[in-house]
């Protein structure tokens, strides 16, 4: 296996992480991934899962579709599994979340069955932009009671959202101890070889999403879909961009600094540098730091 390369390929690009977790034969890694994320170690580490057929992937994928869900599975306990992964901010991922999390647990029931047929369903969003506000890289929301958090309506809701960007800035890094560290360490596509050659051999199941992702790298097709896909991501973030300068050149132009606000406050929680938005928009230090 040559490290090298994947540190220049990102294993959370859409389509290699369904290929590397989402297909039947993966049932190893997604297991590692899942008891990582979900904190369960020893006797009671998850030791069964079922990934459903996602028949309509590839075509969406290859329609260029955003709304893709990559993968789904089913917990040996009933519970139901869906993974996004989400590398740009397209503004809309908390209702998006709560959207596939509704449609798979409203669809896991049949006419004239009993509501206590639901299943728990979690949902657990990656995203490479800065999303929330605060400094941590994984976070967990259920429903809670508003004046008694400790009072919790049900646990069939679970939505976990891990944020590439604050694990970049995360500095007490465990690799040896922490199993969701190595898979955020492999999954990030700037991380350098010799650290992912060290996950690697520290953890079975990412060994095993590594040497997917080397076969999937050597097959035409998918070799082709990859790199297909992510053109298509450089070209939307060309043309943002290209509307991001023209707003802010219109914004300067017509003295609006509600748009030099309103872009501002859009690169902030994509993680861009402070002096760089501060660059870019004309705004103070002092009207960044507020947003």
């Amino acid at each position: 296996m040559v490290m090298g390369k994947t540190n220049r390929i990102n294993p959370l690009d859409n389509y290699l992480f369904y290929k590397v977790m989402g297909e039947k034969g993966d049932e190893v890694q997604l297991l590692g991934f899942l008891n990582a994320v979900l904190g369960y170690s020893g006797e009671n580490r998850l030791q069964s899962v079922e990934i459903m057929d996602n028949t309509a992937f590839i075509k969406d994928f290859e329609e260029g579709k955003t709304c893709i869900l990559d993968v789904l599975a089913v917990l040996g306990n009933g519970t139901k599994v869906n993974i996004e992964v989400q590398l740009g901010n397209e503004h809309n991922m908390e209702r998006r979340s709560l959207f596939y999390w509704s449609k798979v647990f409203t669809e896991s029931i049949d006419a004239g069955q009993d509501y206590k047929e639901l299943p728990n369903v979690v949902a657990i969003n990656i995203v490479d932009f800065n999303f929330q506000p605060g400094d941590k890289y994984h976070t967990v929301y259920r429903l809670k009671e508003k004046s008694d958090p400790t009072v919790e309506l049900t646990s069939a809701l679970e939505i976990h959202f891990l944020n590439m960007v604050q694990w970049r800035r995360h500095r007490n890094k465990d690799l040896r101890n922490n199993a969701l560290h190595r898979w955020l360490t492999w999954f990030d596509d700037k991380s350098k070889p010799d650290l992912i050659k060290e996950v690697i051999t520290m953890d079975g199941a990412v060994a095993e999403a590594y040497k997917k992702l080397e076969e999937a790298m050597k097959d035409q097709n998918d070799y082709r879909r990859y790199w297909a896909h992510r053109k298509y991501e450089h070209d939307m973030v060309s043309r943002l961009n290209y509307a991001h300068d023209k707003g802010i050149e219109q914004g300067k132009e017509e003295g609006l600094e509600s748009k030099a606000t309103e872009i501002a406050r859009k690169l902030k929680a994509r993680g861009r540098p402070i002096d760089e938005i501060i660059a870019d928009t004309g705004l103070s230090e002092e009207a960044v730091q507020k947003l």
